[in-house]
């Protein structure tokens, strides 16, 4: 990035000296934004092939550089080198320089973020695969990815695939190939609504999956402790019973043994402690011989 910019040459002898790394700091947005204006309008009179013309083209990419920034800022929480995204952030401002015309009222901002943003998003399609897919794929899914940009701002909706096929000569089995690619470039959210869901009562795919049956969990407890019930008194043999086997919560076990709740939770508390601290020691006395018993 810094290569671009160390490499313009020094100011011709008809034009200001290029503003310090210190003077662009301290430099408001206003200020900047007027200077731009300033350089872009100097820039339209000059051949493009002038010493003159690469210097002032230099100091604009400069004097824009907090714009690259900005943005390269939104992703840093990719697992991309920040040098990269700001490398490819300039290539972006460039462009937007070499492209800007003032005489279209549009201010250089306005054209130059969604440029360099453009450019960035590009860079991340083009590199960014989460599983690895062969090259032709790959290249398969950007063309029609960027042939279904180009349509939708030309029909202002999203293509059909036939509409792609057409415009970018491939059939219509390519395209959809290429559309499925994407599919493992960007994998659709878990909150996502089906596409067949239109409406509010549409259901995401998350509350299609089912949840964890409690009872498989249980049942790995159930046979880990059961060498290890006789070892315990009758009272908390039943306490155990009829929470995990029998499934009752603490008030219908208080009910059931003519205790308080908060004594079953002390007894529930304490036998599992002991029972964890049982599980642990594996070479426990009498652990393999009790195993196999029960087995």
């Amino acid at each position: 990035m810094s290569g671009i910019l160390e490499t313009a040459p020094s100011a011709p002898s008809d034009l200001p000296p290029r503003p310090t790394e210190a003077e662009l700091r301290a430099m408001g947005k206003a200020e900047a934004r007027e200077l731009s204006d300033a350089l872009f309008e100097r820039l339209s009179g000059l051949a493009r092939e002038s010493a003159a013309y690469s210097y002032v083209r230099g100091t604009v990419i400069e004097l824009n550089m907090p714009l690259v920034r900005f943005i390269a800022a939104r992703f840093r929480h990719r697992a991309e080198d920040m040098d990269d995204i700001l490398q490819v952030g300039t290539i972006g401002l460039i462009k937007a320089v070499d492209g800007y015309d003032p005489q279209r009222g549009v201010e250089f901002v306005t054209y130059a973020i969604p440029t360099i943003m453009g450019e960035v998003k590009r860079y991340f399609r083009d590199t960014s695969w989460p599983v690895r897919v062969p090259r032709s794929m790959q290249e398969l899914y950007l063309t029609v990815a960027r042939g279904s940009d180009r349509l939708e701002q030309r029909l202002g909706r999203l293509p059909q695939p036939a509409e792609i096929a057409d415009d970018l000569h491939l059939t219509v089995e390519q395209t959809t190939e290429g559309l499925v690619a994407g599919r493992v470039y960007r994998p659709s959210s878990l909150d996502a609504l089906r596409e067949q869901d239109t409406d509010e009562s549409g259901s995401a795919m998350l509350d299609r999956l089912g949840d964890c049956d409690p009872g498989i969990e249980l049942a790995d407890f159930r046979t880990a402790v059961r060498p290890l019930l006789a070892e315990l008194p009758e009272r908390e043999q039943a306490v155990l019973k009829l929470r995990f086997w029998d499934g009752c919560t603490q008030s219908e076990i208080a009910a059931r043994i003519g205790v308080s709740q908060m004594h079953v939770s002390r007894l529930l508390s304490a036998t599992l402690t002991r029972l964890r601290e049982r599980l642990e020691d594996r070479d426990a006395p009498g652990w393999a011989e009790e195993a196999e018993d029960c087995g």
